[in-house]
């Protein structure tokens, strides 16, 4: 199964199939002014104004006053990377195999475990307010913003914005927009501290504004639905919130891994040819309506199983389309970092940072510069 991550991008961004660190999956980023890539940074945009200045009318006649659009909109203007960013969003494909080495790495499962320690208190009275497992929260939040370490700092009102003025989905994120522009005169949080993706996804749990809206939780009890603050609380209440109301069972697993023989209770389902089955429940379903992805429910369910203590998939995974095994993937790029063309890491993903130094290798030996991992290469750099 090929997964391609439409719709949203949730989650892109702190599993590192976005833009990020290690295991050669990272792509490089433009400048950053500021702490931002220089094309997230507002540019004169004449027909960007324009839209805004109508599109202030149809917010008045929404219930936005004039004092929270004057607010909002000083400082935001047209962010010419978040249209790049939409238009790559589609081509993103990677296998189940490939997703599940990042969503549940060794690196995230170690600090899902620390986190789910620091926060138990918290988490044991989530799953016990709203039935939802405590490390199946926890998942989420690693999957999103990597435990909070990745909650994205573009303004929310300028992003949300230039999608809708771009009009590729105009209905969508003007609806987006003005959900944020709600939560801003609501006081939940200050127009310069309401940042997220480059979508507009907000916070430890990757909110957008219309599911802010329906679902988030002021857990702390200080009178503001606070997703964005360093403490998760709320975030974290938001998200089981979300879970419980669109069908989550207490007590009822997710699903399981189905090795050999055994009887699977649930529907058994095999997302990629020849690889590991699962037996899923209709919590695997509700974290799907998070987000409608296979392969982010079970990574969900299976980075919370690993953070719960539990070890990794038994069953293999076939030799890729290369005709290579993860091992091989793992192997090739550790040969190839050794002899000085570096990969970015070495966890069997080959991305954009394998294929760069695959192609500078090939190129100092005479060969074809194409990028590509084969068998043969793999036994030329031993």
């Amino acid at each position: 199964m090929n997964i391609s991550r439409r719709g949203f991008g949730l989650g892109l961004m702190a599993l590192g199939l976005g833009a990020c660190s290690g295991g050669g999956t990272s792509t490089s980023l433009p400048r950053t002014v500021g702490g931002l890539p220089a094309d997230l940074r507002p540019v004169p945009n004449a027909a960007y104004d324009a839209w805004v200045a109508g599109f202030r009318q149809r917010a008045s006649a929404a219930g936005i006053n004039n004092s929270t659009l004057n607010t909002a909109f000083r400082g935001a203007g047209y962010l010419p990377g978040v249209i790049k960013r939409d238009r790559n969003q589609t081509e993103f494909k990677r296998s189940l195999e490939d997703y599940l080495s990042i969503a549940a790495s060794d690196e995230r499962v170690s600090k899902g475990r620390a986190a789910f320690a620091r926060h138990r208190s918290t988490l044991n009275a989530l799953e016990q307010t709203y039935g939802v497992d405590a490390e199946i929260i926890t998942a989420i939040w690693g999957l999103e913003s990597f435990f909070g370490e990745r909650r994205g700092d573009v303004p929310v009102i300028s992003a949300t914005s230039t999608l809708a003025f771009d009009g590729r989905r105009g209905a969508f994120f003007e609806k987006q927009l003005i959900a944020a522009l709600k939560i801003l005169q609501n006081g939940d949080i200050s127009a310069a501290r309401m940042t997220g993706s480059w979508a507009g996804a907000m916070g430890h749990t990757q909110f957008i504004p219309t599911s802010y809206q329906a679902f988030a939780v002021d857990f702390t009890g200080d009178g503001r639905r606070d997703i964005w603050s360093e403490d998760p609380s709320d975030a974290l209440a938001s998200t089981a919130a979300y879970l419980a109301r669109n069908g989550w069972t207490r007590g009822l697993r997710w699903g399981r891994e189905v090795t050999g023989t055994a009887a699977a209770s649930g529907s058994l389902i095999q997302p990629q040819a020849g690889g590991p089955k699962f037996a899923v429940t209709s919590n695997f379903r509700a974290i799907k309506r998070y987000n409608n992805s296979d392969a982010y429910a079970i990574g969900v369910g299976h980075l919370a199983d690993r953070i719960g203590g539990g070890g990794p998939l038994r069953s293999s995974f076939p030799p890729d389309a290369n005709g290579l095994t993860k091992d091989d993937r793992i192997l090739l790029q550790k040969r190839l970092t050794a002899k000085g063309f570096d990969t970015g890491g070495a966890d069997g993903v080959i991305g954009p940072n394998s294929e760069t130094a695959i192609r500078a290798y090939q190129q100092s030996r005479g060969l074809p510069a194409t990028g590509t991992p084969s068998p043969a290469l793999l036994r030329e750099l031993g």
